[in-house]
């Protein structure tokens, strides 16, 4: 049995939620009742909305599921599990090896417009 730890959660308070009356067909439940639903996780910018449930539980349960399969949460998520597990640090480690001016090459046009090494 594999071990699980939790490395960090995502609340309500990284969450604006919003709700607001939907338009088109769906009758008057839909076009009277604020149960349309937005969410926005506030660090990475992703939004999930739902409109086409007349109940305003689910249409906050699909807005979520919507916001967390976006690319900016995705991205966003992926970013953060690096943080917690230590990895962005040996990537910075490694960016910063690579770029030491041993491993480098400077080029530039001389005044004939032929590439030349610049030191």
């Amino acid at each position: 049995m594999q071990n699980k730890q939790l490395l960090f959660s995502v609340t309500k308070k990284d969450l604006r939620i919003d709700y607001y009356k939907g338009t088109g067909s769906g009758g008057q439940k839909k076009n009277k009742t604020e149960n349309c639903c937005r969410i926005t996780h506030l660090q990475s910018g992703a939004v999930g909305k739902s409109e086409e449930g007349r109940s305003k539980k689910h249409n906050k349960d699909l807005a979520l599921e919507r916001m967390v399969a976006t690319e900016e949460f995705q991205k966003w998520y992926k970013v953060k599990v690096a943080e917690k597990l230590g990895v962005t640090v040996k990537i910075e480690e490694e960016v910063n090896r690579l770029m030491n001016k041993e491993n480098l090459l400077v080029e530039g046009k001389d005044d004939n417009g032929l590439w030349v090494e610049i030191e």
